[in-house]
């Protein structure tokens, strides 16, 4: 049973840091690209960054230049370091995978339950 646990959320005052943690568990063979999504209430959940297993970026615009995204392969772990951070960033943070686990030949989304990242003072 492949499981992904976020890490790292929290109350934080706009223009601080938070560093979010997601790691893979379980049976896994190989693991494709890793994400961070986030929703907001009342909104849909969107892509916030994406990595490679290279190590290849993408950032959604309104984070650029604030976010980072990293991956450490040998621990099937995805981080995202979160700078200068503003209300509107406030939202629950899932992390994604697209793995392929001991059990399938093809690669599968599997996703975190998510952490609560609040922005306020």
């Amino acid at each position: 049973q492949v499981q992904l646990v976020e890490s790292g959320g929290g109350l934080v005052q706009p223009g601080g840091s938070l560093r979010l943690s997601c790691a893979a568990s379980g049976k896994i063979f190989s693991i494709n690209d890793m994400a961070w999504y986030r929703q907001a209430p009342g909104k849909q959940r969107g892509e916030v960054a994406r990595i490679t297993f290279g190590g290849s970026t993408n950032y959604r615009e309104s984070v650029k230049g604030r976010f980072t995204i990293s991956r450490d392969n040998t621990k099937n772990t995805v981080y995202l370091q979160m700078n200068s951070l503003k209300p509107e960033d406030t939202a629950v943070y899932y992390c994604s995978a697209n793995l392929v686990d001991s059990g399938s030949y093809f690669p599968q989304d599997f996703w975190g339950k998510g952490t609560l990242v609040v922005v306020s003072s």
